[in-house]
């Protein structure tokens, strides 16, 4: 480079260790030695896009079914690793917050779409609402929760995607249904997983 550019080693070390600037004559003199512009060498590199070009096709025959008391949980394009949404479809079958138990509360955002029946979404921080079929919520997940079938409607079918920074949500979500000493993770890293019924206790 010192050769190239005409620059003792030693200035360019310097220059490398952030111990000197050059004068715009030297500046210049490298541009012309080198061959390249002289706003370039002012310019910041920026690093290249990553290219991402996943797909994942949601059929409810690849999906991992964990069923427990109030729910029958179906997860959606389980052979996405690293993903940062986690799509749901979930029946729901309990009919009151004192049938559900105790408010449920995880990391992340959530949004519940509601596609059959009706449901009554309970929180934390506020009062219970009913959502009809085409309704929807969004809602901070670390907020205590919980979805119960309203009283004119025997079972509800919602769609859900709870979305997190957190790369292990999906095995986060499945362990609120698991006991303690089944490792329900394994279920989620397995690739092209057909169906499979989870049974679990209540959520």
């Amino acid at each position: 480079m010192s050769e190239r550019s005409g620059i003792p080693v030693s200035t360019l070390s310097k220059v490398e260790n952030d111990r000197l600037t050059l004068t715009y004559d030297k500046l210049a003199q490298v541009s012309e030695n080198l061959q390249i512009p002289i706003s370039e060498l002012f310019a910041e590199s920026e690093p290249p896009e990553a290219v991402t070009a996943r797909r994942s096709i949601g059929r409810l025959e690849d999906a991992i079914r964990v069923e427990t008391s109030n729910y029958d949980y179906y997860y959606l394009c389980t052979e996405l690793r690293r993903k940062r949404m986690i799509p749901v479809l979930t029946r729901i079958r309990a009919k009151s917050l004192a049938e559900f138990g105790d408010l449920v509360s995880h990391s992340g955002e959530e949004y519940i779409h509601v596609l059959e029946g009706s449901i009554i979404v309970h929180t934390e921080f506020y009062d219970p609402v009913t959502l009809k079929a085409g309704e929807a919520i969004y809602i901070d997940s670390n907020m205590g929760h919980a979805y119960v079938a309203a009283e004119e409607c025997d079972e509800a079918l919602v769609l859900g995607v709870c979305s997190s920074d957190d790369d292990a949500l999906m095995s986060s979500l499945m362990h609120i249904h698991e006991p303690a000493n089944e490792g329900v993770e394994r279920m989620a890293d397995q690739s092209n997983a057909r169906v499979r019924t989870l049974r679990r206790p209540a959520a």
